[in-house]
């Protein structure tokens, strides 16, 4: 196996884990920065109230976009499997 495949093998990865993780960091990020607002705003510095809605955003992310996010993670798994002859060659 050469450096450039093992390099793409590797880009391949990061882009995937990127891609999986955004939707879900993104929600909690703009959840987050929502709640501080209020926060600042109203002066309640309540730990909890930042992160019950984070959590409860990101259970909702996983229900609305979760088939996706398996549906991918298994295609990039496939096309690891299928690389593995070439591997060893």
């Amino acid at each position: 196996m050469s450096t450039g495949e093992i390099t793409t093998l590797l880009r391949e990865g990061i882009f995937q884990i990127l891609l999986l993780a955004a939707p879900l960091l993104l929600s909690a990020l703009i959840v987050g920065l929502v709640v501080a607002i209020l926060q600042a705003t109203t002066s309640i510095q309540e730990q909890t109230l930042t992160f019950v809605p984070k959590v409860l955003t990101i259970l909702l992310v996983l229900a609305i976009l979760g088939g996706w996010m398996f549906t991918s993670l298994g295609d990039y798994t496939i096309r690891l499997f299928e690389k593995i002859p070439d591997m060893a060659g």
